[in-house]
């Protein structure tokens, strides 16, 4: 029977994608969505639409049943979200148009530790509203959709090339001109979500299908996935995990529709269903239920068995009544009450015997509970009580990122001034109470375990990966599970410009690379290279006045994202895969007449040689 059910709604997914397309020769484009950070704490918007265009010049909405999604793209910095696996007639495309919603938009900024609301404004400094960004592929990689096949459509939405934040006004305005690229683009290690319902755990497998509902949406159903497991993948199906098989057993047991996420890479993508490599999945009241409230965040401070969650989105399966707040919002800090009958777990980790005595401050969670939303709008969690009839609450630890630089290290330990914790600088946090001695942030204290850094030079920027320590146990303060120098995580160059823009940006721009005249009368306040919390100015550079040459030449080059446009250009935005075809449009635009408004390349910067290698670049146009 499940298995008639999820042929059927295959079917009908596929006949409401097609439209008027012919349904004989469909394929699927597999839509993952991901930004390029930019300074927030919370950025949602809405996404409207999403259709393709043929080089027939047939235009095919991509999602015509996809209500307004509604997006923390934010959120999407270190995760991408499949969003959508519609079906699609077999074709080339050649270009194609994304439409966003900011009539209800809120955009918090990450200002010293704090989250602040700011007010978004249009290029003219009116309220922005709607803004349709049509992308041209690049001509030598169209989207190729082939029947029976998938194909994977990146989107990236660059919210570092996308927005001016001016930090001094009260509240913080945000400046928007939209900077979207969307290109195919292959199958990799691209850690990413996807969410849905449940179908049918396949016999003598080990995959289970599930329908896409992605992000928050409640209810639409935007084609299906094959999700594949491993001995290794971890559950945590209502409250209790699981490893493996036992997972997959206890998930069969459900019922279709219960709700799920996996997270995992995309897999093979040569059927019309496309595949999914699952490390961890979700399943159930451990996700979300229509029943319970659920706040996510990092706790700032304890008190007994009161915490504040910082940087916390409110997630409510229904709109809260007397308030503003519907499915999904986003507040500064909300009261979160935990109790003995709280159930806990850490993400990743079968073992269970956690209790809320785990929970110290800096540690990255989400908990589900009942709210409520006093008129000032200060967002509470019972998630300390059992409702009548309903399932305990949950607290669920994840993974938590600190940034800092290196005091100093010993095999198995090390201590860092900290730069940030969960995404906030210090500041935001009352330490007391996580140990004898409260964690000092400037001498945080790290169990690197066996990940070594005393051969490491002191002052060196780290991300650590890993677990708060439990409350009232420290020292050490955290275990690290990974340790990445700053100078080999994903960087970002970002340079603005003023008055309107500047018609000549570059001192050279050619196949071989780009370097900017840092001396341009035009050139804004803004000109750094940032390293996650940390920011490097081109004009400290002990190079400058020479500005970094910022190249492709030793990046993946299967990877190449290289885009120049604007959404209020006729042309809009002109992706490109290789080099070549970018130089060629750099020189033709930039014939003193256009102006560039920001530049944002994403790689890694080398001091030595003072280049950037970049993988993506993007030049945003006034």
């Amino acid at each position: 029977m499940r298995t008639l059910t999820a042929l059927a709604l295959g079917f009908s997914a596929l006949l409401a994608g097609c439209g008027t397309h012919s349904t004989t020769s469909p394929g699927t484009p597999a839509i993952t969505l991901s930004d390029t950070s930019g300074q927030f704490a919370a950025y949602r918007v809405a996404i409207d639409s999403i259709s393709l265009t043929d080089t027939n010049g047939a235009i095919f909405n991509a999602i015509p049943q996809m209500p307004a999604e509604s997006v923390d793209l934010a959120a999407l910095t270190d995760l991408s979200e499949l969003l959508a696996v519609p079906a699609v007639p077999s074709a080339t495309y050649k270009s194609a148009t994304l439409t966003l919603d900011y009539n209800n938009a809120s955009i918090w900024v990450n200002l010293n530790g704090q989250a602040v609301a700011a007010t978004p404004l249009s290029s003219t400094g009116t309220t922005p509203t709607i803004y349709t960004v049509t992308l041209t592929f690049d001509p030598n990689n169209p989207l190729v959709i082939t029947r029976g096949a998938s194909t994977r459509l990146a989107i990236d939405f660059n919210l570092a090339a996308s927005n001016s934040i001016n930090p001094a006004t009260t509240p913080p305005t945000v400046t928007v001109r939209p900077f979207v690229v969307m290109t195919p683009a292959p199958v990799d290690a691209t850690v990413m979500r996807v969410r849905g319902l449940f179908v049918t755990a396949q016999s003598g497998s080990s995959d289970f299908v599930m329908n896409v509902r992605p992000l928050i949406d409640l209810a639409s159903a935007l084609g299906a996935v094959t999700v594949s497991t491993t001995t290794q993948t971890y559950f945590n199906i209502n409250g209790v995990a699981y490893t493996g098989e036992a997972g997959l057993t206890a998930l069969a047991s459900l019922p279709q529709n219960t709700v799920i996420a996996a997270y995992g890479t995309l897999g093979d993508l040569s059927g019309i269903t496309p595949g999914f490599h699952a490390t961890s999945v979700y399943v159930g009241t451990s996700l979300e239920s229509p029943l319970a409230e659920h706040v996510g965040g990092v706790v700032s401070a304890r008190s007994g068995n009161t915490l504040t969650v910082h940087g916390a989105t409110f997630r409510s399966p229904l709109p809260v009544v007397g308030t503003a707040y519907a499915a999904a919002a986003y507040v500064n800090n909300a009261t979160v009450t935990i109790g003995s009958a709280t159930v806990v777990s850490e993400d990743g980790v079968a073992a269970g015997g956690l209790t809320p005595a785990a929970i110290s401050v800096g540690q990255q969670l989400d908990v589900s509970g009942q709210a409520t939303v006093d008129t000032a709008g200060k967002i509470s969690l019972d998630a300390a009580t059992i409702p009548a009839g309903q399932v305990p609450p949950q607290v669920r630890l994840a993974s938590t990122r600190i940034w800092g630089t290196l005091n100093s290290a010993t095999a198995g330990s090390a201590t860092l001034d900290i730069l940030s914790l969960g995404n906030f600088a210090p500041a935001g946090f009352n330490f007391a109470g996580t140990g004898t001695t409260a964690a000092n942030p400037s001498a945080y204290v790290v169990n690197t375990g066996s990940l070594d850094e005393s051969a490491t030079a002191a002052s060196t920027l780290l991300q650590v990966d890993g677990m708060v320590n439990a409350f009232g146990s420290a020292p050490p303060d955290f275990s690290a599970a990974a340790i990445t120098a700053g100078t080999a995580t994903e960087q970002r160059l970002v340079i603005e410009w003023v008055n309107g823009g500047a018609t000549a940006p570059f001192l050279s721009d050619s196949s071989a690379g780009l370097v900017v005249a840092l001396n341009n009368a035009n050139l804004g306040t803004l000109h750094e290279i940032r390293t996650g919390p940390a920011a490097l100015d081109l004009n400290t550079l002990s190079s400058f006045p020479a500005s970094p040459l910022i190249t492709t030449v030793g990046a993946d080059q299967s990877k190449l994202q290289l885009a120049i446009g604007s959404a209020t250009l006729s042309t809009g935005v002109s992706v490109f895969n290789s080099i070549g075809g970018f130089a060629a449009a750099l020189a033709s635009t930039f014939n003193g007449t256009n102006k560039i408004y920001r530049l944002v390349a994403v790689g890694q910067y080398n001091i030595g040689t003072n280049t950037f290698v970049a993988s993506r670049i993007s030049v945003a146009l006034m």
